[in-house]
């Protein structure tokens, strides 16, 4: 059976994929799950009967609906649909994603625009946190024309300011999972850190690269896949995270000294190959890392001082250029918020036809 779905096809940031009303999918997330699967195509590698675009960064879904909660906007839930997987992982978060979630609230008429820029609070699902986009509204409604650039989208956009407030230990409880800066895995150096994402941060040396490898050079080279799994299922133990077999985190940065006048050079790990730019919640826990004294960042960072406030840059460079973002200390040696420009559009708005296999139920 064939049923139409109301569905917003988005781009957010360097990622794609669907944006629905919580209010028009299944209610009960396995069977939700399942329409997301049928959605997007998959489990198939080129998700040929879906609108997944076969590759991981366009496997995409978001979820939103108005929330209940004292001092929110919205509620927003990330999934990422595998290709090849009768899978749906709603454990991370995706800050490429996020950027559309305000444009589509407010489009939807959950968010009333409130002036010339709009702050909308979102509370994510997958991680318990709060965040805040600041979306571009004048004349009383979204604009997605302006001249922020973000390296890997071709052309420009109206930016779209994504603050994320309190998000240390967004999976783990804590800042340091290990309670330590560093930690030595396997026989390799790590900082195991969770800012807005959990990850393991590994110097591209240790490892006998430089942190300036392609994408196809990295993801060419099995062993070194291999030896990057073998140390992320370990560190995710000293995380108490258990065991991620299967799991796409904690990711993983191999780091290296910026090239091209930036902060730090990072490849990011999705996390059985390499990112074509950077995930925005990586670039966000990357830049935490490198504020914080003994990580394997901090002595590969070259950042400019930080600002009156105590408010630094770093500009991250990736395989398709540069993302910025900035940290904000909270004084006692660890990161108390950050933030990232991302930019954001709808691509088509109207109903997307999901093939619902006989007995699943419709949604509630």
């Amino acid at each position: 059976m064939l049923v139409p779905i109301p569905c917003m096809l988005m781009r957010g940031g360097t990622s794609k994929g669907p944006f629905f009303l919580a209010s028009d999918l299944p209610s009960n997330p396995a069977d939700r799950d399942q329409w997301l699967l049928a959605i997007m195509g998959s489990p198939d590698a080129r998700q040929i009967d879906g609108i997944g675009g076969g590759n991981s960064l366009t496997s995409k879904a978001v979820i939103v609906n108005p929330s209940t909660r004292p001092g929110i906007d919205v509620d927003y839930l990330f999934a990422q649909v595998s290709l090849t997987e009768n899978t749906v992982d709603t454990g991370p978060n995706c800050g490429n994603m996020l950027s559309g979630v305000a444009p589509f609230a407010i489009e939807r008429g959950l968010v009333k625009p409130g002036g010339p820029v709009t702050r909308v609070r979102i509370y994510n699902i997958n991680t318990g946190k709060v965040m805040e986009a600041v979306v571009q509204t004048p004349a009383g409604h979204v604009t997605y024309e302006g001249d922020v650039a973000v390296d890997g989208v071709p052309g420009t956009g109206a930016g779209v300011q994504l603050n994320f407030l309190d998000a240390a230990g967004a999976k783990t409880g804590a800042l340091l999972p290990t309670g330590r800066a560093l930690d030595v895995v396997d026989g390799v150096p790590v900082t195991c850190i969770d800012f807005t994402t959990p990850m393991v941060l590994i110097a591209a040396a240790s490892l006998g690269k430089t942190g300036h490898e392609s994408k196809a050079e990295l993801d060419a080279d099995a062993a070194l896949l291999e030896r990057l799994e073998q140390v992320r299922l370990q560190a995710a133990l000293l995380m108490g995270m258990g065991d991620v077999t299967g799991k796409v985190l904690p990711k993983v940065a191999l780091l290296g000294a910026p090239q091209f006048g930036g902060g730090i050079s990072s490849r990011y790990f999705v996390p059985w190959n390499c990112h074509a730019a950077h995930a925005a919640t990586g670039a966000t826990c990357v830049a935490a890392a490198c504020c914080i004294p003994g990580t394997v960042a901090a002595p590969l960072a070259q950042l400019a001082p930080a600002a009156g406030d105590g408010t630094r840059e770093v500009v991250i460079e990736h395989p398709a250029g540069k993302i910025a973002a900035t940290v904000q200390p909270d004084g006692n040696g660890g990161v108390a918020s950050a933030g990232i420009v991302r930019t954001a559009r709808p691509l088509f708005n109207g109903q997307v036809y999901v093939r619902v296999p006989e007995g699943l139920r419709l949604a509630a």
